[in-house]
């Protein structure tokens, strides 16, 4: 008895093992290919959000550097609090400054140094104008005064 080489195939043929394995491996194809599709997908998401995050604490650094003055020389703030006293009171010489390498207030003794934000106390007898003077590393300087008056 020979087997009759048709018959085998045709028992292959008829295999639900053959069948079930090849739905199995599509199914699986398929599956793995959503898998991979929502990760590139998420992936790609995640790395624009980066990017507009960095971009935007570029910005913000940007403005906050230009709040303090950018690269120019420059004082942004002097003014005292309060503008008039009485003889014998004193009142606060408040001042800011941007990219300064040196500052003098004068007529007045205390110790003063460039910054963003400070105050000094001062006592006038009569009324006086301070003056504030910075200068940057390059030799450039700025002035401004105000006026204390005193009553």
């Amino acid at each position: 008895m020979l087997s009759d080489p048709h018959s085998d195939s045709k028992a292959v043929r008829k295999s639900p093992l053959l069948y079930s394995s090849i739905v199995i491996g599509i199914a699986l194809l398929y599956v793995g290919w959503i898998f991979f599709s929502r990760w590139q997908e998420n992936r790609a998401i995640e790395q624009k959000t980066e990017k507009e995050r960095a971009q935007k604490q570029l910005e913000n650094d940007r403005a906050a550097v230009e709040q303090l003055g950018g690269k120019e020389l420059a004082i942004q703030m002097f003014y005292a609090s309060p503008g008039a006293i009485r003889r014998g009171e004193s009142t606060r010489l408040c001042y800011g400054v941007a990219n300064a390498k040196t500052l003098k207030l004068e007529p007045q003794s205390n110790p003063v140094w460039p910054s963003y934000s400070r105050c000094v106390e001062v006592a006038p007898t009569k009324t006086t104008t301070y003056t504030l003077t910075i200068m940057d590393a390059a030799g450039n300087t700025k002035s401004q005064t105000v006026e204390v008056k005193v009553r």
